[in-house]
């Protein structure tokens, strides 16, 4: 009795990078990831309390659907933003539907929004170069920084010296300097994990500067424009980012 054999549909999933922040010999700098329709497998990840517990159903639930042979920690955080969204959409439909407290009345109403609506930001492209690597010259202190686009391995690093610092020391870590950290790869030039941090940790780092290179890199980060508008019943105009509640993958 021969083996019997399955397909499972597939989509061409393009990623919002269009994969310009990865180097030319990375499967992801083709700008595109093929991805399978979820299954009563991918479901079964969803729904494992362990993993709920520990935060990584959706995490291995992306991984178990893409289909490309590629790294899946070197994806950048948007890039998985936009995969994310493309998951959902092949899962169970374009429409998500959501609760949404009223302000004005305090009530509780049912949203629908179109996910396929969603666009991703729109880019000077001409800033990439199939390198995930930017300079930018604080305009105070004239210090020139280079930084990268944060990946999935460096937001799980970040959040392990964060746990680790609470766990240590028993104090909480500045979240936005930790970031800078990890972001920042070369202060005028000298590309020294110890630079990096001596320039932050030591006070080289003004405040005004800090929020000005925060907002460049929010600025040239290749993402899925999650904002979205929608009319309440008494006529209120909402615009908010879309939130990304528990339903969103239990319909």
């Amino acid at each position: 009795m021969s083996e019997q054999k399955f397909t499972i549909p597939t989509e061409i999933i393009d990623l919002p990078s269009k994969g310009l922040v990865y180097a030319t010999e990375n499967a992801l700098s083709s700008g595109q990831v093929e991805m399978k329709y979820m299954t009563a497998k991918e479901e079964d990840i969803l729904t494992n309390v362990n993993l709920l517990r520990q935060g990584l159903a959706i995490e291995k639930t992306l991984k178990s659907l893409i289909k490309s042979p590629i790294n899946y920690e070197d994806l950048t955080l948007g890039d998985r933003n936009g995969l994310l969204i493309a998951a959902r959409i092949l899962a169970y439909g374009k429409e998500y539907s959501f609760k949404y407290t009223n302000p004005n009345t305090n009530e509780e109403e049912i949203v629908s929004i179109d996910l396929q609506t969603l666009k991703y930001k729109e880019l000077d492209w001409s800033l990439f170069s199939n390198k995930n690597e930017f300079d930018f010259v604080l305009p105070h202190s004239k210090n020139t920084i280079t930084f990268k686009l944060l990946t999935l391995t460096d937001d799980k690093k970040i959040d392990e010296e964060v746990k680790g610092i609470k766990k240590n020391l028993g104090q909480e870590a500045g979240s936005i300097s930790t970031r800078l950290k990890y972001q920042i790869l070369a202060v005028n030039g000298e590309y020294s994990t110890k630079t990096v941090r001596d320039f932050i940790d030591q006070g080289y780092l003004l405040s005004r500067d800090s929020i000005e290179l925060r907002r460049r890199i929010e600025s040239i980060t290749p993402d899925i424009d999650l904002s979205i508008n929608f009319t309440l019943k008494d006529g209120t105009e909402v615009k908010t980012d879309l939130p990304m509640t528990a339903e969103f993958f239990f319909p």
